[in-house]
């Protein structure tokens, strides 16, 4: 069957749940992601994502022009995997073709594992080729802020359902992905990003919640001492958390700034973006 752009999304992404959820090398600020991972869904199936990664390079250059930003998707991805590696040239070699693609997420490019990168030449030279607009700016920040978001609330629910007696299962709510029409496609590769982190985050938590409703099913049918009054009271409690986690995520969805810049401009000075913490 022929690639289409649809089909290379749908594996870009299954690359990158299976990268951040296999680890070694996940990004420090996803190793809730591969702890997690390794906890509640065992010894993960090991994936040469590198090999993968380079396969839909090439299966997108084909498609031409249409492919371009996921060619751009897939070396940002190697370069990611290069930094936490700590090899350098490689990060550089890739970010540079991802540049070349269209990458453009100058917000990426100021998280802390990028940041001793910023002294190389060769950095400053590629980032200096970067073009924004500040909407796509803007959005950037939400993404990022959002992968942030959604691994906290992922640490902070494996918390909170410790020694749950019921058998009800929470799934972790997300916010939903921004719908404009992005001034480049560089975002789109950040979207992906944050999805796939959403997709990992999700799975590793409703498993999670299985095993334990299930071990709470169990265990109430063969212990006469289960404490049922507990148990209910621990599913009205995590009823409301659950509404709670909703709320909060819808209200987290993007909103377009009124006036944001549509006009393309270098990036922001190196150094003088904050990731989001």
């Amino acid at each position: 069957m022929a690639d289409t752009v649809d089909s290379l999304v749908a594996r870009v992404h299954e690359l990158l749940v299976v990268h951040l959820t296999q680890g070694p090398e996940a990004p420090a600020e996803q190793d809730v992601l591969a702890s997690l991972g390794r906890s509640f869904l065992g010894a993960p199936r090991r994936v040469d994502v590198a090999a993968g990664l380079h396969d839909l390079i090439a299966r997108a250059g084909a498609l031409g022009p249409d492919g371009s930003w996921l060619v751009a998707a897939g070396h940002a991805s190697l370069a990611g995997a290069a930094v936490a590696g700590g090899r350098a040239d490689q990060a550089l070699f890739h970010l540079d073709a991802a540049v070349t693609a269209g990458f453009n997420d100058c917000v990426a490019l100021h998280a802390d594992p990028v940041r001793p990168l910023h002294r190389d030449p060769r950095f400053q030279a590629l980032y200096g080729r970067m073009r924004i607009t500040q909407a796509d700016l803007d959005e950037f920040f939400w993404l990022h802020g959002e992968m942030q978001t959604m691994s906290r609330d992922a640490r902070d629910a494996s918390v909170d359902n410790v020694g749950r007696l019921d058998t009800g299962v929470s799934p972790l709510p997300q916010a939903p992905m921004p719908t404009r029409e992005p001034d480049t496609p560089g975002v789109l590769v950040t979207r992906i990003d944050l999805a796939a982190i959403q997709t990992a985050l999700q799975q590793v938590v409703i498993k999670a919640e299985f095993q334990r409703s299930a071990g709470n099913t169990s265990l109430s049918l063969i212990d006469d001492t289960w404490d049922l009054p507990r148990a209910r009271q621990d599913a009205r409690y995590a009823d409301e958390a659950d509404l709670r986690r909703r709320r909060a995520a819808e209200a987290r969805a993007f909103v377009e700034r009124p006036g944001a810049g549509t006009v393309l401009a270098p990036c922001p000075p190196l150094g003088s973006l904050t990731y989001p913490a």
